[in-house]
């Protein structure tokens, strides 16, 4: 499995009465290790370990140095039965979310390879560390794994099956959306990326609607080629035009009985970018299967919203294309019409993903009445540069909206710092045969503005009918190079944990 099951045991399973004589720790209770011998227990500098040791605890943190920082980790080996077990004592530090993510992330991958985890939770709210020890068991592997996570995660403690609850419905939302970016594109297809999402939220990949209990109806529906081109999404068409796999477009819809408000979600789905004929270098191209982070952020986030509770309308859009290279792919000086009627003179065919987002967001305008719009994507490696591999980029309308998407990246562990949309940049979208350009006219990206991030920002605005809306450029954040803390190599899911915040 992508993350490994877990369990809720009662507060219970984790220590035994002894006899005095047998005590270790001052009396302490023992502790029981289950079948793995992996105990982690939670301390911090406010928070004495609750287990029985061989030598007095106070002394063995001393010995140590410990001071109970977020993810620091003492291991003490204690008997169990004819083998030896271990415990582990693991800092919480301050006890905030983001220290209790760190922790769980710590302890869950001290448990690589065995069949399982024993993890005390601290007393308060724990779905942060529940969130943050799954997430760092998340594997993908096409083939036999090397080195396995743990098999099972055993949370114990009482009264938290709530939080034991959303933290695990977060982390398997990650989950889904780090799985469908890091299949290969051989596999995924914008059909197949369609299918997938479709099947997520109702249940078939066909599409329709479903009862998700509380007074909640979930409906999803595809355009496929023919209805693209019936409904002139011009962007997809133009985009897919190149691919022998033809673009989609899916609409996930989430209708909470009594909901006032709406919030609609776009998200970028190429799901595998050569640039076109703009071609990329071959280095550049070598990650192209993760462009479209976006649209399984999208997917995941929907299909999540029921087990969470959210009485917000919430419509999910993912535009889903492949930009290929061939005899019948778009050119540089083509002029496409985006849905709605905008026309938009295509200067590099490898300032895709504007296009597509663009129909979305204009369909979403014309047809959808949001309240509110975000869409999300890894649109510019000029955002990677001025904000590297920690922060995604918020771009925002509404001073509103954007202080509610930063203040629920901060709560989520998910960085995200405001960029200006910067007026006197709009001319760099001239164009003297349409309506807008796709990149700066007449030059190669960021020529004489610069600012690539922001001119396609300002790009997308133009296709947002006046609403309030957000664009989240995740170019930097949606992939990481190394498996450390909750990321594993490969696909984050950023976006996920952020979005969630926001809406439940």
């Amino acid at each position: 499995m992508p993350i490994s099951p877990y369990v809720l045991l009662p507060r219970a399973s984790s220590v035994q009465e002894t006899p005095a004589s047998e005590k270790g720790g001052g009396g302490a209770p023992a502790p029981l290790l289950g079948d793995a011998g992996l105990l982690a227990v939670p301390f911090s500098p406010d928070l004495e370990p609750e287990v029985g040791l061989p030598v007095p605890v106070a002394a063995l943190l001393a010995h140590y140095e410990a001071e109970g920082a977020a993810g620091e980790i003492v291991e003490v080996p204690v008997a169990h039965g004819d083998a030896v077990g271990r415990v582990l004592l693991y800092g919480i530090g301050d006890g905030s979310a983001s220290a209790l993510r760190k922790a769980g992330a710590a302890v869950a991958r001290r448990g690589k390879g065995r069949d399982a985890i024993r993890i005390l939770l601290p007393e308060g709210p724990v779905a942060a560390l529940v969130e943050g020890a799954l997430l760092a068991t998340y594997n993908f592997r096409i083939g036999e794994a090397k080195s396995a996570p743990v098999a099972i995660v055993e949370f114990v403690g009482d009264d938290v099956e709530a939080e034991v609850t959303r933290g695990g419905t977060i982390a398997e939302a990650v989950s889904f959306a780090r799985d469908l970016t890091n299949t290969p594109s051989s596999i995924k297809t914008p059909a197949w990326l369609a299918e997938r999402a479709v099947e997520h939220v109702v249940g078939t990949p066909e599409g329709g609607e479903k009862d998700g209990g509380d007074g909640v109806r979930l409906a999803a529906k595809v355009w496929d080629e023919a209805a693209l081109l019936a409904e002139r999404f011009g962007g997809l068409l133009a985009v897919g035009q190149g691919s022998v796999s033809p673009p989609r477009l899916v609409e996930l819809s989430y209708r909470p009985e009594g909901a006032t408000r709406h919030v609609v979600l776009v998200g970028k789905g190429i799901t595998y970018d050569t640039g076109g004929l703009s071609l990329k270098p071959t280095d550049n191209m070598k990650f192209m299967k993760t462009d479209m982070a976006g649209g399984a952020v999208v997917a995941a986030v929907i299909g999540a919203l029921a087990s969470l509770g959210t009485r917000i309308r919430v419509t999910g859009l993912i535009a889903a294309a492949e930009n290929s290279f061939s005899g019948t792919a778009q050119r540089p000086s083509d002029v496409i019409t985006q849905y709605g009627g905008r026309t938009v003179e295509v200067l590099n065919t490898d300032a895709e993903g504007r296009l597509v987002l663009a129909d979305a967001l204009a369909y979403a305008d014309a047809e959808l009445e949001p309240d509110a719009v975000v869409d999300i994507a890894t649109l510019t490696g000029a955002i990677g540069i001025a904000l590297g591999k920690d922060l995604g980029a918020v771009f925002a309308t509404d001073d509103g909206l954007a202080a509610e998407l930063t203040e629920a990246a901060e709560s989520s562990g998910e960085g995200l710092w405001r960029m200006p949309l910067i007026e006197d940049y709009v001319p760099a979208l001239e164009s003297s045969v349409a309506d807008l350009a796709n990149i700066e006219s007449g030059t190669t990206f960021g020529a004489t503005y610069g600012a690539g991030s922001i001119t396609a920002a300002l790009f997308l605005r133009e296709f947002t009918g006046g609403r309030p809306w957000a664009h989240l450029d995740i170019a930097g954040v949606g992939r990481s190079g190394a498996d450390e803390g909750i990321f594993s190599k490969g696909a984050t899911g950023y976006g996920v944990r952020l979005l969630l915040e926001w809406l439940c």
